[in-house]
C-alpha cells in the first residue's frame, strides 16, 4: 500500500435506518449493510465499529468486511483507524513501517480521506488485516494466528487482568487462523515458557519461537515505547514450516512520546528489558541478551535516529496536513498537528540518551 501523491478518497454509503442502528449502541460487534467507494469502485460491505475504548470517541473506527465481492486487492477484511488520540495521526503507520524496517513481520497501512452519506469523516489509516490473507500476500507459509485480545496475553500462568493462576493458557487470545488443533502447540509454548528449568531454557525455547524474530519485534517495541506492546497489541503467527512462533505488532498509536490518551510519554517510561514472562527468561539467557544487547546498538546506529526518522515523520505530515485541515474532527486542532514533528524528535534524541545509559544492565 504505497502512499499516493493525494489521498485515496474513500465513499461511504450506509441508509439512516441501519445507520440508526450502528449508533444505538456503539458496543456492540454486529455489523450492519453498507457500500463503500474506493478510486472509482463500488463494493458491498458489513460495516462495524472496531476498537474498545476508542468506540466512545468521537470519531469512530471501523472494521470493513467485504461481501460482494468477498475480496478486495486480495483482502477479505481492512480496519480504517480514526487515530483520534494521537495528534499526528501518523504513530501507528510510523511504528509498522519502521517494525517492517527492522525485519518483523507487520501490516501495511496507508493514509485515505473518508466520507460518509457525502459528509467529511477525515482522514483514516487503513490497515491491512492480519489473517490468512495476510499470509497469502507474502508468500508465508499457512500456519495459525491468535490475536492477543487482552492483557493476559502475558506468556505466563498467572492472569494479568485478576492476579490469579489462569483457568486456561489460552486466556488473552482469539484463534483467528487455523483450526482448534492447533490450540495444542499455543498451549505447549505458554506450559514451557513457564515450566522449563534454567538449564533446559536456552536450548528448548528455541523449538517453540523463532528468538532472532522475537528479539527484533521486542526492540521495536522498546523503540517505540509501546507500554501494552509486551501483554497486549500483538498477533501471534505460528510457521507451519518451522513449527516456531513469531510476534505481529497491533496498535501502534500511543508510541514515539504519546500515550494511549495523547499525552506526553516520558522517554523512560517502558524499560530497556521490557516486561512480560518471555521477554524475561529469554534475556535471563546471557547468549540471548548480547545478542539483545548487539541489535538495540545495531538499530541504534542504522534505523533509530533523527536523520533516518524525521525525514520519515516529513513526508508522511506533509502529505496528509491538506487533509487533516478538512478533516471535522482535527482541523481546530491544527496548531498541534504541525508541533509534532518536534515532539517526536525530541523523544527520539531523549530516548536514545536513556537507551544508552540502560544498556549497561546487558552485559
Amino acid at each position: 500500500m504505497d502512499e499516493a501523491a493525494i489521498l485515496p478518497q474513500y465513499k461511504l454509503f450506509i441508509r439512516p435506518i441501519d445507520l440508526r442502528e450502528l449508533r444505538r449502541d456503539i458496543w456492540i460487534d454486529d455489523p450492519i449493510p453498507a457500500q463503500l467507494t474506493i478510486e472509482g469502485k463500488r463494493l458491498d460491505i458489513d460495516i462495524a465499529y472496531r476498537g474498545s475504548h476508542i468506540r466512545d470517541l468521537a470519531k469512530k473506527s471501523y472494521q470493513v468486511s467485504f461481501y460482494k465481492p468477498k475480496k478486495f486487492r486480495g483482502s477479505k477484511h481492512i480496519h480504517l483507524n480514526a487515530e483520534f488520540k494521537d495528534p499526528s495521526l501518523i504513530r501507528n503507520k510510523l511504528s509498522f513501517d519502521f517494525f517492517a524496517e527492522l525485519g518483523v513481520l507487520s501490516p501495511q497501512s496507508r493514509h485515505i480521506f473518508l466520507n460518509q452519506n457525502g459528509k467529511a469523516e477525515g482522514v483514516y489509516l487503513e490497515i491491512e488485516s492480519v489473517d490468512e490473507n495476510f499470509l497469502k500476500r507474502r508468500n508465508l507459509p499457512n500456519g495459525s494466528i491468535y490475536y492477543a485480545v487482552d492483557g493476559d496475553a502475558n506468556f505466563s500462568l498467572m492472569s494479568d487482568l485478576d492476579k490469579e493462576t489462569k483457568k486456561s493458557l489460552q486466556l488473552g487470545y482469539e484463534r483467528i487462523v487455523g483450526g482448534p488443533e492447533n490450540d495444542y502447540f499455543l498451549h505447549e509454548f505458554i506450559f514451557n515458557i513457564n515450566t522449563l528449568s534454567k538449564s533446559e531454557f536456552e536450548k528448548e525455547i528455541q523449538k517453540y519461537v523463532d528468538i532472532d524474530k522475537y528479539l527484533r519485534w521486542v526492540a521495536g517495541v522498546i523503540f517505540t515505547s509501546n507500554y501494552d506492546g509486551f501483554v497486549h497489541n500483538y498477533a501471534l503467527y505460528r510457521n507451519g514450516e518451522s513449527h516456531l512462533f513469531e510476534i505481529i505488532p497491533w496498535d501502534y498509536d500511543a508510541t514515539w512520546g504519546r500515550d494511549v490518551n495523547g499525552k506526553i510519554m516520558e522517554p523512560d517510561y517502558v524499560p530497556i528489558d521490557g516486561f512480560n514472562t518471555l521477554t524475561a527468561r529469554i534475556l535471563y539467557v546471557e547468549s540471548f541478551r548480547k545478542r539483545y544487547r548487539l541489535l538495540l546498538e545495531g538499530i541504534m546506529e542504522q534505523h533509530f535516529t533523527v536523520e533516518n526518522m524525521i525525514p520519515k515523520v516529513e513526508k508522511l505530515t506533509q502529505l496528509i496536513r491538506p487533509f487533516v485541515s478538512q478533516d471535522p474532527y482535527k482541523k481546530q486542532d491544527i496548531d498541534l498537528f504541525d508541533r509534532e514533528l518536534s515532539v517526536i524528535t525530541n523523544y527520539i534524541e531523549e530516548r536514545r540518551k536513556y537507551l544508552y545509559r540502560k544498556l549497561a544492565i546487558l552485559d
